[in-house]
């Protein structure tokens, strides 16, 4: 069964730092593409930042140079290292890989306060 847990969340002021992260299970974590998501209250999930097998990145033009998406592999986890974080960043934050379908964690909330 696979699963994907998010943790790190949390309430940060704008300007500030916060490190989330995502421990996978019942899959061969070294193998997936794994991403990170983001929703805003009212708004649509939207990819923040992808990371392949082999390490390569990409990132949302929103957070290019402030976030950097990161994996361990011998820890199964995945990594969001967030800084220079804004009051519009604030969102639930969701870890997500496809397989045969698209898995996704159950979020983590982060509030960034002006």
């Amino acid at each position: 069964q696979v699963q994907l847990v998010e943790s790190g969340g949390g309430l940060v002021q704008a300007g500030g730092s916060l490190r989330i992260s995502c421990v996978a299970s019942g899959i061969i974590f070294s193998f997936a593409h794994m991403n990170w998501y983001r929703q805003a209250p009212g708004k649509q999930r939207e990819l923040v930042a992808t990371i392949t097998s082999s390490g390569s990145t990409n990132y949302a033009d929103s957070v290019k140079g402030r976030f950097t998406i990161s994996r361990d592999n011998a820890k199964k986890s995945l990594y969001l290292q967030m800084n220079s974080l804004k009051p519009e960043d604030t969102a639930v934050y969701y870890c997500q890989t496809r397989l045969a379908r698209d898995y996704w964690g159950q979020g983590t909330q982060v509030t960034v306060s002006s």
